[in-house]
């Protein structure tokens, strides 16, 4: 049967002790360390994030996701007095959300109260545990910069002195309740050196969701049911990008969130090729996946029974599973730091 087809849910687990995660990004962000893992030599090599136009050569297209993370955190009260949260996951209209909750009581037609007043949110409908269908009193978009916080990862506990540094260099499409974390580590000068390399850099968007970073609870990983996200590929993209492979180049996705991108954009043209797309998408990649596009692959180290966990083998082919975590061990022996402010890993 080969392990591809070893798609249960505990083989994607592993042990973490919380030392090795992350509480406060590397400075400056390319000082990152940066593990290179050559897919089915099981060989790899330590360096720092800084060292990466080393590994891309004249051709290559480096596609980034220019998402930005919305300040998704909105503290406030209920009616009754008590503390509670809303944290923003998906707009469906200027007025109403996607939300989580935070609080007790939090039933249809319940309301709460943000800011002193300035902003009301009232719960429309429930969609599961804690996630609710929210309208706010005004359109929220103008006051987020105002009255809304940063959504770090329950794992970081440690407050973030500077906001931006949970935002790529490139953030630009307001959108995200987390960020695409393998971005972090780029810096305008190395992105800089990157381009003068004669290496394209292109850009998608993906809005991260917070499902994304949740541990699949399903036994059997085919069982779980995978989240829409909203992405966009346009059609400049697409052409730079079938351009690099019909000339030899590599494409180098940075994040999982890019690959997911990438490989629905695949999904829709013919042969090695991307066509633009703008809208959800539901594509599960998991151990089994052909990649018909993404050449390499730039990301951070996973929370264990997570969906990216789960891709990043599915890219490393039918051996997947043995070597990330192999190399999951290894990261752990040499002192890499894991999660969203953590390390990073270039497979090749």
């Amino acid at each position: 049967m080969g392990e591809n087809n070893s798609l249960r849910t505990d083989n994607f687990d592993y042990q973490l002790p919380p030392q090795f995660i992350a509480q406060t990004p590397a400075e400056p962000r390319d000082a990152a360390r940066l593990m290179v893992l050559r897919r089915g030599k099981r060989k790899l090599a330590h360096r720092h994030f800084a060292d990466l136009a080393s590994y891309l050569k004249s051709g290559d297209v480096l596609v980034l996701n220019n998402t930005r993370v919305l300040p998704a955190r909105l503290r406030g009260r209920k009616e009754s007095g008590g503390k509670a949260e809303v944290l923003l996951l998906k707009r469906l209209s200027a007025r109403t959300w996607e939300v989580v909750v935070g609080g007790s009581g939090m039933k249809v037609g319940a309301h709460v109260v943000i800011a002193g007043g300035k902003l009301v949110a009232t719960v429309l409908g429930k969609i599961g545990g804690q996630r609710r269908v929210v309208r706010f009193s005004r359109a929220i978009t103008p006051l987020l910069n105002v009255i809304g916080e940063m959504p770090l990862p329950p794992y970081i506990r440690t407050k973030l002195s500077d906001e931006e540094r949970y935002q790529t260099v490139y953030a630009a499409v307001m959108g995200s309740a987390a960020a695409p974390t393998a971005g972090l580590h780029f810096t305008p000068a190395l992105l800089a050196a990157i381009r003068e390399l004669g290496i394209s850099v292109a850009s998608i968007t993906l809005h991260v969701g917070l499902h994304t970073f949740a541990p699949v609870r399903a036994e059997m990983i085919d069982d779980h049911p995978i989240h829409n996200e909203w992405c966009c590929l346009d059609e400049a993209t697409a052409e730079v990008i079938n351009r690099a492979h019909r000339g030899g180049g590599r494409i180098v996705a940075v994040g999982t969130t890019t690959a997911r991108v990438l490989e629905t954009a695949a999904r829709a043209a013919s042969g090695n090729r991307v066509a633009p797309v703008c809208g959800e998408t539901d594509l599960y990649i998991i151990p089994g996946h052909r990649f018909r596009v993404v050449d390499a692959l730039l990301t951070n180290f996973h929370l264990p029974r997570t969906t990216l966990l789960m891709m990043v083998a599915a890219f490393i082919g039918a051996s997947g599973r043995s070597e990330i975590l192999a190399a999951y061990q290894s990261a752990m022996q040499a002192g890499y730091r894991f999660y969203s402010f953590g390390d990073a890993m270039l497979i090749l």
